[in-house]
């Protein structure tokens, strides 16, 4: 199917391109995952659904992903998360959901901190998948060999071969050292709204240690974890999309 060219918003120098489709509330903010683009399955699948549904649905691409602008080496947490406050700021307006993919999900419980700071309380629920909060502390540094760390004092970076592009994965020491800046595994996590986790139990790249790990920091009356047991880290079978769609529908549904 057709899709319809992006708009940009200027962040701090850098083109933003994101798609944007106003609907009633609470509308549904998508955040994909490490070296992702907003054309994904799981984000096409969603847009579609908003759309059937007359929902609002915004997603964008991260610097040095997809269709923006910027290098991605030169990301951070830090530098994708001001940029989907920006995006955020600019589009969504009234209740939303936001929906984080593996690394989104991290960006996404950023963002929710940084939002209640600035007394914003339009999120209204978070629907988590393969979640990787922390993964630059939790699951890249105590997994280093001696060759990564030797790469990362000398070069600055270490690359290694993807699963999922045929272009390797860039991990650099700036998003490393920048990531123990933002980290939210660290104690009790107060989100002030519904947490729904998708987990595969068949995921290589983030195991569902770590999701059990982060449902034991969130309010116990408030999460849900969802373990999938033959799923891997993509969660993009029809029947994990038709999971997602049931969660963010019934989570949407709660919210009206």
């Amino acid at each position: 199917m057709s899709v319809t060219p992006p708009t940009f918003l200027d962040v701090n120098g850098t083109r933003i391109a994101v798609r944007h489709s106003a609907g009633s509330a609470p509308g549904i903010v998508w955040l994909g995952g490490y070296k992702s683009d907003m054309l994904g399955t799981k984000a096409q699948t969603l847009s579609d659904w908003a759309a059937s549904e007359g929902r609002g649905f915004l997603r964008h691409d991260y610097s040095g992903h997809g269709e923006s602008g910027g290098d991605f080496a030169d990301g951070t947490i830090s530098k994708w998360l001001s940029q989907s406050l920006a995006v955020f700021r600019h589009f969504a307006r009234g209740r939303q959901i936001l929906v984080g993919s593996s690394m989104g999900a991290w960006i996404a419980l950023r963002m929710v901190q940084e939002l209640r700071k600035s007394g914003d309380a339009n999120v209204v629920g978070l629907v988590l998948l393969a979640p990787a909060p922390d993964f630059t502390a939790e699951l890249v540094e105590p997994a280093l060999t001696e060759a990564q760390k030797h790469d990362l004092a000398e070069k600055g970076f270490f690359a290694e071969p993807s699963d999922y592009s045929s272009e390797p994965y860039i991990y650099t020491r700036a998003l490393i050292e920048d990531g123990r800046r933002n980290l939210v595994m660290t104690g009790p996590i107060d989100t002030h709204c519904p947490v729904h986790i998708l987990q595969g139990l068949a995921d290589p790249d983030v195991p569902s240690s770590h999701a059990l790990k982060l449902v034991g920091l969130l309010p116990a009356d408030d999460v849900t974890l969802s373990l999938i047991p033959d799923s891997d880290h993509r969660l993009s079978r029809p029947q994990d999309l038709d999971m997602l769609l049931r969660v963010v529908g019934d989570m949407a549904g709660r919210s009206n």
